[in-house]
């Protein structure tokens, strides 16, 4: 038994996904001619009460296509340290729009209003890049599932307003948000201008993001996406899945977040673990006590057939996902508690 908790990304499409995904009505995407993606586009929009999506083959796209979207060359993003769409999308943001980032020290990969007040750059002073866009992300990564309280969007929103600046979501994960601080998805789709949702990772798709926005910002991004390589032809077997987990994956994400928490539980109570960080949704990050290689640990797992990923700095990562079943929840627990 081959257990990995390594990513959510790692799952499988079932054999109910497949038959569903086998049945799809298709025509070409790239002409606007395939019924499902337009219905999965709709869908997903009308879940976050905005006018338009459009489906992309990954987050990342979606995420660099928001940013090309909202910003001109030279200019600069507000950001987390550990913001996905600066560390984990190849540069992306330099290579397709030219633009650099501020980077804010939040907690646990989430900013607030005051700090990205204190990081906007005097438009008029032009020796500083002009700050043209805020990108949020949620959960996230590598804070560790954090979800962040509608409020403090809310004042972000405020100083976006205020100061002329776009927002952006980057919601690779936002339905483990959504579940687990028990939110309305339209409370998003009020404050953000572009909102990226994930299908592969909780949800079990097996590949697409959508971009959601206004009609005249989707029209655009349509341009976008086909500059980026993104225009598929009879894609509609794809976002079938999306369709199918949508209807059936998303409240059983609260069975991956308790399996979160109970891994959490044992690890807090092991002497070779240093700390466990707070864990809301599915992702669950722990560093080891001083003089503990994290290679060895991850070994010794690998040898349980058990995988785990190292985040670098000493962080190691575990996440829970649809392909987790609770037989072997049941063993890692155990296991961990042996090790």
């Amino acid at each position: 038994m081959e257990i990995n908790l390594i990513s959510d990304t790692i799952t499988k499409p079932t054999h109910e996904m497949l038959q569903y995904m086998f049945n799809a009505e298709v025509g070409d995407d790239v002409y606007k001619q395939d019924p499902t993606v337009i219905e999965l586009e709709d869908t997903i929009a009308q879940i976050f009460g905005m006018e338009a999506g459009l489906f992309f083959p990954s987050g990342t796209m979606a995420n660099q296509t928001a940013i090309k979207l909202h910003t001109q060359p030279g200019e600069q993003i507000i950001a987390d340290k550990y913001a996905h769409v600066y560390l984990y999308e190849g540069g992306g943001a330099s290579f397709n729009s030219g633009v650099s980032f501020s980077l804010l020290d939040g907690d646990r990969g989430m900013i607030t209003a005051e700090q990205v007040a204190g990081a906007i750059n005097d438009p008029e002073f032009y020796h500083n890049p002009l700050t043209s866009l805020v990108c949020v992300e949620n959960t996230t990564n590598k804070g560790g599932g954090a979800c962040y309280e509608l409020d403090e969007l809310k004042k972000i929103k405020e100083v976006c307003v205020a100061n002329n600046l776009k927002f952006h979501l980057d919601g690779a994960r936002i339905w483990n948000a959504l579940i687990a601080k028990k939110q309305d998805p339209k409370a998003f789709g009020q404050l953000f201008d572009t909102i990226s949702v994930c299908l592969s990772k909780g949800l079990g798709a097996p590949i697409g993001s959508v971009l959601l926005g206004d009609k005249a910002t989707i029209h655009r991004a349509l341009r976008i996406r086909k500059i980026l390589g993104g225009g598929m032809r009879q894609v509609g077997y794809l976002a079938a899945a999306g369709l199918y987990a949508l209807d059936n994956n998303i409240s059983r994400l609260a069975e991956d977040h308790r399996r979160a928490k109970e891994l959490a539980v044992v690890l807090n109570k092991l002497d070779w673990v240093a700390k466990v960080e707070p864990v809301e949704t599915n992702i669950l990050i722990f560093t080891l006590v001083p003089n503990l290689s994290d290679h060895v640990l991850i070994e010794k797992l690998k040898q349980k057939n058990i995988s785990i990923s190292s985040m670098g700095h000493g962080k190691l990562r575990m996440v829970t996902h649809l392909d987790y079943r609770e037989v072997m929840h049941t063993y890692v627990l155990e296991t961990l508690a042996k090790l």
